[in-house]
């Protein structure tokens, strides 16, 4: 079967000395110079840091020693993941000049494997949004298509891999951060089980929601970061880690799996998108999968399930952000109270002060039982019909997103057309559960049509080795590289 991955391409090149690390680095970090100034997918660079890994990786090398499975393999993090001594902002203007003086779990997994940090990427601001474009520093761009988003949050990360700035990154998934964006740029996007990968050093938007995942170009290459990743950290109370190592079961037979299809992950989505999905149910078919067609009259209630809570859970979570302790600070107050209003009010954007207002309102007295405590009780029976489907089925498929990549300044006309693209994304969030996003087609403009595979609670391999059979039965069709960056 033909591989498609890049991280076992460049690992056997390191390895042979065929190329050393320095050299691979410089490479990216050149590209970097040259196309960022038009991605903007990039808010800060680690070039020092970057070279002095990829020595250590060579010098390593050169002794003849094995290397780690992803040792020298450049990447990057979104920039709400703790690095100690490297700012870290979530792209908002009240987090600027925030250096941490600690590191995120999964960045610290990384670091001990000698992983080549190239820098931090764009994302929404504290990752609230669908377009990048609610960033202080601009939105990333598609690298398919200059015109339109990257998607959100993690859009600089899919603008960094999807233009060949980055071999993977790393994003968060709140309600489809990662599969979105790798839905708009042709990318392969993991969205963990909750709890499977350590948030310990991730910057809370919603923390019953959030998830750190891998984003790069092939299924491969997701499973490899994944499993790299998914440990159990005691940092994190809500951590377990995964059961199974995911790139183990990328060639298992799929004959006879179930795959399920809810008819209400296919209401109102754009035709061309609705006939990619079609094509994806043939070729499954024709890989000798069955499958299973039913109902789940509660995912019409996820939209607004997800928005009364995760607001509610932002609301109490950016209560830190005063102004007092690390930050931005207003420069012109009265009064203690009158500096950490003007604080909030200068350093938050509009849509992040936008859902803390929502949340608040949700949690307040007199709406705290019509609206949280209505929304936590049907997030029960979304996790209750998620539970019933995979009695019938062995994965879920669904659309990623009900379009392609929108153009820029779209948010910004139309915020709530903007939430609704949210919809196929956000029930996944609500459950807890793991799903992949996979190029399955373009539009008429040459744009990428992403579809999700969805399994139960950590069931990583069983979904990637899903997406990995699709990938390979229909890769030179599927997917399409941007024509920027390193070319491998």
């Amino acid at each position: 079967m033909k591989e498609y991955g890049k991280i076992k391409k460049l690992s056997g090149l390191l390895s042979s000395r065929q190329m050393s690390c320095e050299e691979l680095t410089r490479m990216y970090l050149d590209a970097m110079e040259s196309e960022n100034e038009t991605l903007n997918a990039y808010v800060s660079y680690t070039a020092d840091l970057a070279l002095e890994t990829a020595r250590r990786v060579d010098a390593k090398a050169a002794k003849g020693e094995a290397l780690l499975p992803l040792e020298g393999i450049p990447m990057t993090l979104k920039d709400n993941i703790s690095t100690k001594g490297m700012e870290t902002t979530c792209c908002s203007k009240i987090l600027k000049g925030y250096v941490p003086i600690y590191d995120a779990t999964v960045w610290q997994i990384l670091q001990k494997q000698n992983a080549v940090l190239l820098g931090k990427t764009n994302m929404d601001e504290f990752a609230m949004g669908s377009s990048s474009e609610t960033s202080c520093f601009g939105g990333a761009l598609n690298p398919h298509d200059i015109s339109r988003v990257a998607g959100g949050s993690s859009g600089g990360v899919a603008s960094a891999v999807g233009g060949n700035l980055a071999v993977y990154g790393l994003g968060s998934d709140t309600g489809g951060s990662i599969r979105q964006p790798a839905s708009f740029c042709g990318l392969v996007g993991l969205k963990p089980t909750y709890g499977a990968v350590s948030r310990y050093g991730l910057i809370a938007y919603a923390s019953s929601f959030d998830q750190i995942g891998p984003i790069a170009s092939s299924v491969e290459d997701a499973a490899l970061v994944y499993d790299a990743i998914s440990v159990y950290d005691e940092k994190d109370s809500t951590s377990r880690g995964k059961t199974e190592p995911a790139s183990a079961a990328l060639q298992n037979d799929i004959r006879g799996m179930k795959i399920g299809v809810a008819k209400e992950y296919f209401e109102g989505i754009r035709g061309d998108v609705n006939d990619a999905l079609q094509q994806v149910i043939r070729v499954y078919e024709s890989l000798g999968a069955e499958i299973v067609r039913f109902g789940m009259p509660s995912l019409k209630y996820s939209l607004p399930v997800y928005y009364i809570l995760a607001c509610a859970e932002a609301s109490s979570n950016l209560g830190r952000y005063d102004g007092i302790r690390y930050g931005f600070q207003a420069e012109h107050y009265s009064d203690p109270n009158d500096m950490v209003c003007r604080t909030r009010s200068e350093g938050f954007g509009d849509e992040v002060k936008r859902r803390i207002l929502l949340g608040t309102y949700v949690l307040s007295a007199g709406y705290y039982d019509a609206y949280y405590k209505k929304a936590q009780n049907l997030r029960g029976e979304i996790v209750n019909a998620f539970q019933g489907a995979f009695e019938q089925c062995d994965v879920m498929l669904a659309p990623t997103v009900p379009m392609t990549a929108f153009p820029r300044n779209f948010t910004a006309k139309d915020p709530v057309e903007t939430y609704q693209t949210d919809i196929c994304t956000v029930p996944v969030n609500i459950a807890g559960l793991p799903a992949v996003s996979v190029p399955c087609g373009f539009d008429e403009a040459g744009l990428p049509i992403g579809m999700q595979l969805i399994g139960a609670r950590f069931c990583e391999a069983k979904i990637l080795n899903a997406a990995y059979q699709y990938e390979a039965a229909t890769r030179e069709t599927t997917f399409r590289a941007a024509e920027t960056g390193v070319r491998l």
